[in-house]
């Protein structure tokens, strides 16, 4: 998920959380402060469990856990050029990576950890933590917006190809070469989003008025959802739920929308290809003549009248406050999860059928002793139906050596866990003694040499 560094609301009141970031299933919450970093588990609704806490890097701004295991990524005001990665349950430092410039983003899956500054993308082995390629003179990205695939068989990343355009660059992780380039928006890029099979991008402009979908590798449009016509907003979080079946988008506003991936549109038919079956009801008469009309407008009347709508929405009591959303079961039904810059997470109740307004269950605070509050509504809606909950279910507590199983395209395995040594054979086994890597200080090349060791302490050197 995407880590945010939050910024201070209207008004000059500072922000209580630095930054904050879902880890790449939905099963944990990150956040950053002045004195430090928290973990979360998202496995209950009522209760909030810390999983780990450090006050030994202050002033943290980027926080990112691995799936559900103890390997963790930490940068800070203090050293914004390093980038330091620990194991918290044994409390060691597995090793810190210096740049030439600032530390805009971090994202990893099992394969791959990117490093993305302003104008240079660092991509390295998760196995060994070895530089494997470096993508320099990309153009400016002064927000370090990129997405990677959380799957780990399936490791495209996607970061912008403009500064004014809305141009995203499809990367293949794995084979460490360009696949494509899509033309997403007129305006430039504010958000990008793949899904878990790594098979669909989701992108939005700074307009963010229309938030389109994108298959994975081709590049083609698949969807277009219309987020709003009245005014302009900065989307600062976009996530699709861990079956692709919905889309969700948070803004600077006090709406979070939420579409549902459904009917594609329809294709025209080809030569040789038998024509799509006609339909048998009035409504459907009415949708094919309604979809015919629109051959004969202009075509921004007929993109938007193409445009599907939000299934379903999620009210905030506040506007303005940076924050970000995701889509999780949480005890075998859907949830809405928003966690905000003034140090609150927000939990609602998803209706997957009915879509609708989504209705507040649970605030929790971040800070402080995690005191809940409880939205008395929810004793007066009745229990969700779980077919929706079913396709995507996972074991709420696991022990800390596995994660969520995973089959090749992604798609969540019920009921099996995967040993964190799978997806890591090499030194970086985060659960067995002799095989976790010494302390380490690496050097990546552009930094100034006479400011960082260049040397590992295991004996590898950074070339």
């Amino acid at each position: 998920m995407e880590a945010e560094a939050a910024e201070a609301p209207p008004g000059g009141v500072e922000a209580a959380l630095s930054c904050f970031s879902f880890n790449q299933d939905c099963t944990s919450l990150a956040i950053g402060t002045k004195s430090g970093y928290k973990l979360f588990s998202l496995s209950s609704v009522e209760q909030l469990d810390q999983v780990h806490g450090s006050n030994e890097i202050p002033d943290v701004y980027i926080v990112e856990r691995l799936f559900s295991s103890s390997l963790v990524v930490v940068v800070s005001h203090a050293k914004p050029r390093q980038m330091n990665v620990y194991h918290f349950k044994k409390g060691t430092e597995i090793c810190n990576y210096s740049y030439s410039s600032n530390i805009l983003s971090i994202r990893l899956n099992r394969q791959r950890l990117l490093v993305c500054l302003e104008e240079s993308i660092y991509i390295h082995n998760i196995k060994d933590m070895k530089l494997l390629k470096t993508l320099l003179d990309i153009p400016p990205n002064p927000t370090g917006l990129c997405a990677l695939s959380i799957n780990h068989s399936n490791s495209y990343l996607a970061y912008p190809g403009s500064l004014t355009t809305g141009e995203i660059v499809l990367y293949d992780g794995a084979s460490l070469r360009s696949v494509c380039t899509i033309a997403a928006h007129e305006g430039a890029l504010a958000a990008i989003a793949f899904n878990a099979a790594g098979s669909k991008l989701a992108s939005a402009s700074e307009k963010g008025t229309v938030i389109r979908v994108f298959s994975v590798p081709d590049g083609q449009k698949l969807y277009e959802f219309r987020r709003g016509m009245k005014r302009y907003v900065t989307i600062s979080s976009l996530v699709f739920s861990m079956d692709s079946q919905f889309l969700c988008a948070s803004s600077n506003t006090e709406t979070v929308h939420i579409f549902k991936l459904e009917h594609l549109p329809q294709r025209q038919v080809q030569p040789g290809h038998s024509r799509p079956e006609e339909p048998s009801t009035w409504s459907g008469y009415m949708g094919k003549m309604f979809m015919a009309a629109t051959n004969y407008l202009p075509a921004q009347v007929s993109d938007m009248m193409n445009q599907g709508r939000a299934f379903a929405t999620g009210r905030l009591n506040f506007s303005g406050q940076r924050n970000i959303c995701t889509l999780s079961t949480i005890q075998k039904l859907p949830r809405l999860l928003v966690a905000s810059s003034d140090g609150h997470l927000y939990i609602y109740n998803l209706d997957p059928q009915d879509g609708g307004e989504c209705v507040l269950i649970k605030t929790h605070s971040l800070l402080g002793s995690g005191t809940t509050e409880e939205n008395k509504e929810n004793d007066l809606r009745p229990s969700l139906p779980q077919s929706y909950a079913a396709t995507v279910a996972r074991p709420s507590t696991s022990s800390a050596s596995t994660v969520p199983g995973y089959s090749e395209d992604g798609g969540a395995l019920r009921g099996e866990v995967i040993p964190e040594h799978e997806f890591a054979t090499g030194p970086v086994c985060l659960d067995d003694e002799n095989e976790f890597p010494p302390e380490c200080t690496l050097y990546c090349p552009g930094a100034p040499k006479d400011a960082f060791a260049d040397r590992c302490l295991s004996g590898a050197m950074v070339t």
